[in-house]
């Protein structure tokens, strides 16, 4: 064993948004459940900005606090990969890919094709998207998916930048909802802002799926307990951080450690999707 026996994970993001989101805490729960194991544990800090995390990993590095870090959510212009190369901490990422950092990487490109075939099949011309954070690399990686995918189907795709929270997925969709020529489905990069967005459609009168239909990226209790019940994609969010936390304990030991795919998120077709109505 090891001086530490702890991996090190910071979320650069919103704390109140920690609590109601339901992904990092199912991956957080894989990550552990994995390492536990070997008997070892997480140590997670939450802070607001690269910065601060860039701080919170010299702190580690100077007391030897961890064996190795998990860097989530690779952004543009991302400087935390080469501040940890330079601080000697092992790391592995989990999503867009670092340098020759070990990865676990998912296939965002497989399941917006997904979601967009299935809303092109119930006959949606005209799509739109809340989208995450523009500053992160998955999200403009499904956003290239999505306008190609949408473009070679013939389909108008709308993409709105939401910042995860329960505000942006009500506000822009009330927004898109509003515009003379309104998305009939509407597509929402996590389950909080789906949820908001089915509120704020009731409130507008516009009925779902009849009149609207929603899909969440990201499934959760939150979107089988609304009424209707959110159709989404799923990813198995628990196995993701178990294979993360398996290349961790990999990279630890000193053993080779190759890139690792988890698998495509699948659609869950539920309450919320319905055929689109020619005239809204």
């Amino acid at each position: 064993m090891s001086i530490a026996d702890a991996v090190g994970l910071v979320l650069a993001r919103p704390s109140r948004l920690l609590g109601a989101e339901p992904f990092f805490m199912e991956f957080i729960a894989g990550i552990e459940e994995r390492l536990a194991e070997h008997d070892r544990s997480v140590l997670l800090h939450v802070v607001t900005t690269h910065e601060q995390e860039v701080a919170a990993y010299r702190r580690w590095a100077a007391h030897r606090t961890v064996d190795a870090v998990v860097l989530v959510n690779r952004a543009v212009h991302d400087t935390r990969p080469a501040a940890l190369r330079e601080l000697g901490i092992p790391v592995v990422v989990a999503g867009e890919p670092a340098g020759d950092a070990p990865t676990v990487r998912t296939n965002d490109e497989g399941a917006v094709h997904q979601a967009v075939s299935h809303l092109h099949d119930l006959g949606h011309r005209r799509i739109a998207r809340i989208s995450g954070p523009n500053t992160l690399l998955h999200t403009r990686t499904r956003t290239r998916a999505l306008l190609q995918t949408a473009g070679a189907a013939g389909i108008e795709a709308i993409v709105e930048e939401g910042d995860y929270s329960e505000e942006s997925g009500a506000k822009l969709t009330e927004m898109l909802l509003n515009r003379p020529d309104p998305p009939t489905a509407i597509v929402y990069d996590n389950d909080l802002m789906a949820v908001a967005g089915l509120n704020a459609a009731k409130e507008l009168g516009v009925r779902v799926p009849h009149e609207l239909s929603l899909m969440a990226w990201d499934d959760s209790s939150l979107c089988r307990l609304t009424s209707p019940a959110l159709t989404a994609m799923s990813l198995d969010v628990h196995l993701f951080g178990q294979m993360v936390a398996d290349s961790t304990l990999d990279l630890i030991a000193g053993a080779p450690v190759a890139d690792r795919w988890c698998p495509t998120a699948t659609l869950v077709t539920r309450e919320t999707s319905a055929p689109a109505l020619i005239a809204r």
